[in-house]
Protein backbone atom coordinates (compact mmCIF):
# COMPACT_ATOMS: atom_id res chain seq x y z
CA UNK A 1 0.00 0.00 0.00
CA UNK A 2 0.65 3.93 -0.69
CA UNK A 3 -0.40 7.03 0.08
CA UNK A 4 -0.53 9.78 -2.35
CA UNK A 5 -2.42 12.56 -3.38
CA UNK A 6 -5.33 12.91 -6.53
CA UNK A 7 -3.73 15.47 -9.04
CA UNK A 8 -5.91 15.09 -12.08
CA UNK A 9 -8.11 12.95 -13.81
CA UNK A 10 -7.24 11.18 -17.25
CA UNK A 11 -9.26 10.31 -20.77
CA UNK A 12 -8.65 7.87 -22.97
CA UNK A 13 -10.14 7.53 -26.49
CA UNK A 14 -9.07 3.96 -26.42
CA UNK A 15 -8.91 1.85 -23.48
CA UNK A 16 -8.28 -2.22 -22.78
CA UNK A 17 -11.67 -3.60 -22.79
CA UNK A 18 -11.56 -4.56 -19.28
CA UNK A 19 -10.77 -0.67 -18.31
CA UNK A 20 -14.08 0.88 -20.20
CA UNK A 21 -16.23 2.49 -17.82
CA UNK A 22 -13.27 3.02 -14.90
CA UNK A 23 -12.46 6.08 -13.41
CA UNK A 24 -8.80 7.17 -13.95
CA UNK A 25 -7.25 9.80 -11.99
CA UNK A 26 -3.09 10.85 -11.93
CA UNK A 27 -1.79 10.13 -8.44
CA UNK A 28 1.23 11.72 -6.94
CA UNK A 29 3.14 9.09 -4.68
CA UNK A 30 3.53 10.67 -1.33
CA UNK A 31 5.98 10.10 1.55
CA UNK A 32 4.15 9.81 5.45
CA UNK A 33 5.30 13.71 5.86
CA UNK A 34 3.59 14.28 2.31
CA UNK A 35 6.31 14.77 0.39
CA UNK A 36 6.43 13.88 -3.41
CA UNK A 37 7.96 10.42 -3.86
CA UNK A 38 8.76 9.35 -7.34
CA UNK A 39 6.76 9.86 -10.85
CA UNK A 40 2.52 10.23 -10.73
CA UNK A 41 1.07 6.94 -11.41
CA UNK A 42 -2.42 6.37 -13.25
CA UNK A 43 -4.50 4.85 -11.00
CA UNK A 44 -8.36 3.29 -10.87
CA UNK A 45 -11.07 4.91 -9.02
CA UNK A 46 -14.27 3.30 -7.73
CA UNK A 47 -14.48 5.25 -4.64
CA UNK A 48 -15.18 9.04 -5.67
CA UNK A 49 -11.92 10.83 -5.12
CA UNK A 50 -11.31 14.26 -6.16
CA UNK A 51 -8.26 16.53 -6.91
CA UNK A 52 -6.57 17.54 -3.96
CA UNK A 53 -7.47 14.35 -2.09
CA UNK A 54 -5.12 12.28 0.27
CA UNK A 55 -5.42 8.22 -1.16
CA UNK A 56 -4.33 4.69 -0.18
CA UNK A 57 -3.34 3.16 -3.06
CA UNK A 58 -2.76 -0.68 -3.88
CA UNK A 59 -0.32 -1.96 -7.17
CA UNK A 60 -1.86 -5.37 -6.20
CA UNK A 61 -2.15 -6.80 -9.74
CA UNK A 62 -4.23 -9.73 -8.44
CA UNK A 63 -6.66 -7.23 -6.81
CA UNK A 64 -7.49 -5.48 -9.92
CA UNK A 65 -7.35 -9.18 -11.56
CA UNK A 66 -10.23 -9.73 -9.33
CA UNK A 67 -12.11 -6.66 -9.85
CA UNK A 68 -11.55 -6.34 -13.83
CA UNK A 69 -11.10 -9.44 -15.14
CA UNK A 70 -7.72 -11.84 -15.67
CA UNK A 71 -6.48 -10.15 -18.23
CA UNK A 72 -6.37 -6.47 -17.27
CA UNK A 73 -3.71 -4.37 -17.48
CA UNK A 74 -4.40 -2.18 -14.86
CA UNK A 75 -1.80 -2.07 -11.94
CA UNK A 76 -2.46 0.33 -9.40
CA UNK A 77 -6.09 1.67 -7.79
CA UNK A 78 -7.79 3.36 -5.08
CA UNK A 79 -8.05 1.63 -2.19
CA UNK A 80 -9.33 3.67 0.40
CA UNK A 81 -9.69 7.57 1.47
CA UNK A 82 -8.39 8.21 4.92
CA UNK A 83 -10.04 9.89 6.94
CA UNK A 84 -8.33 12.97 8.20
CA UNK A 85 -11.25 14.34 10.07
CA UNK A 86 -8.89 12.67 13.37
CA UNK A 87 -5.58 13.98 12.96
CA UNK A 88 -4.44 16.07 15.99
CA UNK A 89 -7.16 14.75 18.07
CA UNK A 90 -6.12 13.22 21.52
Amino acid sequence: MQIGRVIGTATATIKHPTLVGERMLIVQLTTRAGAAEGEPVLAFDRLGAARGDRVILTNDGGAMQELLGPKTPARWSVLGLPDLGQEGAT
